[in-house]
């Protein structure tokens, strides 16, 4: 009797995920997690306008979505003032990542990110049999003239950059972006995920016209319009690469409910300017407890924090190790010298006083532990 017969590319993967979950990490420990603060989540939520869409939405939801999401495509387009052909619609920033590494890569061929980011492209990548080289942060900060050297060096198909940064929440200014794209190799297509743009300082989001061949932009609802179990992506390209896509992608995957969700929060601008101040506030709040207990937060565009622990990875790892066993979840950078920092996200005042209450005692712990 034989199994299934995996192709040899999967069969050379590790068996891994980019993240274990909350939920996972929650049924792992025994118990629920006091602080939700590692997803990078958006712990304050939805416009209630987005709740009562996709609510009225729930009873329709025996009918498969509108497979072309024509109605948000034609918001988001007018939103940034773009034909509806430069907007493809799909399951978040993770999904559309998988379907243009679908669409681009073939195994053997060369991709370009920074070692450290966002993993999730990363594992997209070698799905397919992309072959990944890797350039370092320059003080905390992704590297734009290394990214865009090493991939014409190796002729990549794809150069990935995150403006602002995930994980370590730095951003460049637009001039510096713009640059990037104009620099960007015969044959590469640059892939500028803004995942947190929303937060950012004014004059960070690039300026790049919607037909520009050489770079896809990524947005998400899941951070600025805290919507991240729907499952909303979009991105905004040239418009024959908005339309190859139609030959891969999953026509059906956009749920109705989330559609009409996206389509409520994009519409409501109050909330956003509203979401824009309390992530601010919470960002504050994250600095001052890494202050009063001696560390140093790095100044974040995103809707996260990255804390400076002070030494290295292991001491890191054990303060987050610490927090885990006090019901405080939170995440860290993978890869020295980013992951001397431990990366909370912004949330609820109750979250957070949950997260001051644990940081001093899972300090003292690891010092402890690691002094003996």
């Amino acid at each position: 009797m034989t199994g299934p017969r995996y192709t040899k590319l999967i069969n050379s993967l590790p068996a891994t995920v980019p993240f274990i979950g909350p939920e996972e990490q929650e049924r792992i420990a025994g118990h629920p997690f006091a602080a939700r603060l590692g997803a990078n989540e958006n712990g304050f939520g939805p416009s209630p306008r987005a709740i009562a869409a996709m609510a009225a939405a729930a009873g329709d939801v025996w009918k498969y979505g509108d497979s072309s999401s024509h109605d948000l495509r034609e918001a988001i387009a007018a939103f940034h003032g773009v034909g509806v052909e430069n907007v493809l619609v799909g399951e978040g920033i993770d999904g559309l990542l998988g379907y243009l590494c679908r669409l681009m890569i073939e195994p053997g061929d060369a991709v370009v990110t920074s070692d450290g980011a966002y993993p999730t492209f990363n594992y997209h990548v070698a799905g397919f049999g992309g072959v990944l080289h890797k350039v370092a942060y320059r003080e905390d900060h992704e590297d734009p003239q290394a990214l865009i050297a090493k991939a014409a060096e190796v002729k990549a198909k794809l150069v990935y950059i995150a403006n602002p940064d995930n994980p370590m929440g730095t951003h460049h200014p637009r001039e510096t972006i713009e640059a990037m794209v104009a620099a960007v190799p015969d044959g590469t297509l640059m892939v500028l995920d803004e995942a947190y743009v929303e937060f950012a300082p004014e004059g960070t989001e690039a300026r790049i016209a919607p037909d520009d061949p050489r770079v896809i932009r990524m947005r998400t609802f899941s951070k600025a319009h805290g919507m991240a179990g729907a499952r909303v992506g979009y991105a905004l390209a040239a418009a024959p690469l908005i339309a190859a896509f139609d030959k891969i992608r999953n026509h059906f995957g956009m749920c109705r409910i989330s559609q009409a969700g996206a389509l409520a929060a994009l519409q409501d601008t109050t909330w956003q300017a509203y979401m824009r101040l309390l992530v601010s506030g919470a960002r504050e709040r994250i600095t001052q407890i890494a202050t009063q207990n001696g560390l140093s937060a790095l100044p974040s565009a995103a809707n996260f924090v990255a804390i400076d622990c002070g030494a290295d990875g292991a001491f890191a790892r054990a303060v987050l190790t610490e927090l885990g066993k006090q019901g405080v979840f939170v995440r860290m950078p993978f890869v020295a010298p980013q992951d001397r920092c431990i990366r909370v996200s912004v949330g609820p005042e109750p979250e957070l006083d949950a997260f001051a209450a644990a940081l001093p005692a899972a300090l003292k712990a690891t010092r402890a532990t690691l002094s003996r």
